[in-house]
């Protein structure tokens, strides 16, 4: 796996054809698999699983293990025998089906999660504590949840005194027995239907790329339960520094993310024992994993808490191959892990990639600077490496072309190939996007990677994310109708032109 030509597609599960106002692990699902299979597509990259934050964003969770509930699908509960037509029925999302409607999936899905509780047989429970046994975070976050939940959702740190100071919260687990239970049932069914996903794309030959962000939110199971491996003060709780990025090609201000850092020291003396539960995790639920912000583990931006803007902060040196000597010694060498190494650059995060020998991110909206040959440029991408048309950060390669700079604009299309007047048509059968679609798939990378929206010749309006910009992110939706319209004769063609239709697994 990723040391063979290979190709994927980028679409998340909340992007997915659904009734419910957010995609579901359903048919919908299980039938954009049997798509991309038939063009030839050996990969299918999501964004992360984890519970959105308050902007619908992935990358900020209140746990970096537990699965988001809205994707759990309303008719395989009605299958189980817990809920009945009418409580599917009222899951049924009446705004538009290209717009994630988070806000109605959010109270639809909690509502009827907690309708299907009451019906849990023992049988079912035994299954539930079983995979709880299997599962150690999961009894945390639970309670977390549960005590959240009592403390009318305030974020820990404003917590009574019994309950933010989790070593004598959970002294007292049992007092929070019943609420936790919910939880753990909730994450037990997340995982039964991604399981039967999974195992589906598996057998269709398609291999399943998560991703993992490297940083987690202050407000979260992660750090209330493991606050001594973070960098802020057990007795006042204040956060010392929080992490983002200087001003960079997305933002000027550099971005503020405000997520805790990790005390690097401290993990040390646990073996990292953290980070490898983690990874572990996530190796389970995927087949390979993207580490988000990977150039972090070298080194990292440190923003005194108190800053408004990224701008301030300063360079400290991360874990490196400390910590993944402790992975290769768990997972071994060849553990399925792709790097995210965009962002500022440094020779030791150049350092850090070749000693792990992962696999780094090339993204084609990068490449274009007449000026200069970029790293991003097709023809100086080495095997080793996962070759992007364009990321969920990233606006749609029709978007990018029309907001360009004319001299970035002509480099892009006459490297490509590009010829006519038409640039700016999109569509199934943009000539422009299958231009760049094409240099990109021509190139050394083993890997590939195509977003839904770019296989459809979209425009800006279906950009899934804006980084450093909070509002009106993370909305995009697609229909079955628009997956039915993509051309799949021409993606099967380019699949086997340029030698990219190894399957992951034996079909």
């Amino acid at each position: 796996m990723l040391k063979k030509r290979g190709a994927g597609v980028l679409l998340h599960i909340s992007s997915m054809p659904s009734p419910y106002g957010v995609g579901v692990f359903d048919e919908n699902v299980t039938h954009f698999i049997d798509k991309i299979a038939d063009m030839g597509f050996t990969y299918w990259q999501v964004l992360p699983f984890n519970p959105v934050d308050a902007a619908n964003s992935p990358y900020c969770s209140t746990s970096a293990f537990a699965g988001n509930y809205l994707f759990i699908n309303p008719a395989g509960l009605r299958d189980m025998g817990l809920i009945d037509e009418s409580d599917v029925n009222s899951n049924l999302c009446p705004s538009s089906p290209y717009t994630a409607d988070y806000e109605f999936a959010a109270e639809k899905r909690l509502s009827t999660l907690k309708k299907a509780f009451l019906k849990v047989s023992d049988e079912l429970a035994l299954e539930i504590k079983s995979f709880e046994l299997e599962n150690p975070w999961l009894t945390d976050y639970a309670v977390y949840m549960a005590v959240k939940e009592i403390e009318g959702e305030k974020p820990w740190w404003e917590w009574s005194d019994e309950h933010a100071h989790y070593y004598k919260c959970i002294k007292n687990v049992y007092d929070y027995e019943e609420r936790a239970a919910f939880w753990k049932f909730v994450q037990y069914i997340f995982c039964k239907q991604w399981e039967e996903i999974k195992k589906y794309a598996n057998k269709k030959g398609v291999a399943v790329i998560g991703d993992m962000p490297i940083y987690v939110a202050l407000d979260s199971a992660d750090v209330w339960s493991n606050l001594p491996m973070f960098l802020i003060d057990e007795k006042t709780l204040k956060v010392e520094k929080v992490a983002g990025v200087p001003p960079d090609y997305f933002s000027e201000d550099g971005q503020l993310w405000g997520n805790p850092i990790y005390d690097w020291k401290a993990m040390k003396k646990e073996n990292y024992s953290w980070w490898l539960s983690r990874l572990e995790h996530a190796l389970k639920t995927f087949d390979t994993v993207r580490i988000d912000h990977f150039r972090a583990f070298a080194s990292y931006w440190a923003v005194p808490a108190d800053s408004k803007t990224a701008k301030v902060g300063e360079w400290l040196d991360g874990p490196k191959m400390d910590l993944f000597g402790a992975v290769f010694e768990k997972f071994g060498k060849d553990a399925p892990i792709i790097a995210e190494d965009l962002g500022t650059f440094g020779e030791d995060v150049i350092k850090l990639l070749k000693d792990t020998g992962f696999p780094g991110m090339k993204v084609a909206q990068f490449a274009f600077d007449a000026n200069s040959d970029s790293t991003h440029l097709p023809h100086n991408a080495e095997k080793n490496s996962v070759n992007y048309v364009g990321t969920h950060d990233n606006n749609t390669i029709l978007g990018w072309l029309w907001e360009a700079s004319e001299d970035e604009r002509r480099y892009a299309l006459d490297y490509c190939h590009f010829s006519g007047d038409n640039w700016g048509e999109g569509g199934y059968r943009s000539k422009s996007c299958r231009a760049i679609t094409e240099a990109v798939w021509q190139s050394a990378s083993n890997v590939a990677i195509i977003t839904l929206q770019d296989m459809c010749g979209f425009g800006s309006d279906a950009r899934m994310n804006i980084p450093g910009v909070a509002e009106k992110n993370w909305r995009f939706r697609t229909t079955r109708e628009t997956v039915d319209s993509i051309d799949s004769d021409y993606f099967r063609h380019i699949n086997s032109l340029y030698r990219r239709t190894y399957p992951a697994f034996e079909k």
